[in-house]
């Protein structure tokens, strides 16, 4: 168990393994685990993909945040989808009553892991590229992060054991 037992929240691009780190850290630690997209995709009945064409880039984020601002779990991992960043609420209410983690992954891994975005239901916006989404939620990610996890050339059971001796 965590130290404080506060829930941890996973933040990061898409790829860069909070659902998979997520899932595993919280059975290390005894904690429930939860996946913002998955909640989404439940609450509208539908993939984000779908969600993102039926709704629009910024309908899409308005569902994104609300759902996020509504969670409140107890001694959970959480992880949010790539986007959450964008949703002032939602983080702010993350900031007052979890701590928040950065998985940070260099661009030239990322873009070699990452596949088809529109397909993984990745907001962007007409015309943007992965460069572009890189580099503007990164300052973000910054922001509101507790703590910066560099995943630089780290496999999953590094990043795990940084994480479990940060909290644990």
């Amino acid at each position: 168990m965590m130290k404080d037992g506060k829930s941890i929240v996973l933040i990061g691009m898409p790829g860069v393994g909070k659902s998979t780190i997520g899932v595993i850290l919280a059975k290390e630690i005894g904690y429930q685990f939860l996946d913002a997209d998955l909640l989404i995709q439940e609450q509208e009945g539908m993939l984000l993909k779908d969600i993102i064409a039926t709704k629009g880039h910024d309908g899409f984020l308005a569902v994104e945040n609300q759902v996020n601002r509504d969670v409140d779990a107890k001694h959970s991992v959480i992880a949010t989808g790539g986007s959450a960043v964008y949703c002032e609420e939602a983080m702010l209410h993350y900031k007052e009553t979890c701590q928040i983690v950065y998985l940070r992954c260099p661009y030239e891994i990322l873009s070699k892991r990452l596949g088809d975005l529109k397909g993984r239901g990745v907001a962007l916006k007409e015309g943007q590229t992965l460069l572009d989404l890189y580099e503007e939620r990164s300052v973000l990610y910054e922001k509101y992060a507790d703590v910066i996890i560099d995943e630089d050339n780290k496999g999953i059971e590094e990043t795990l054991e940084l994480l479990k001796e940060k909290f644990c």
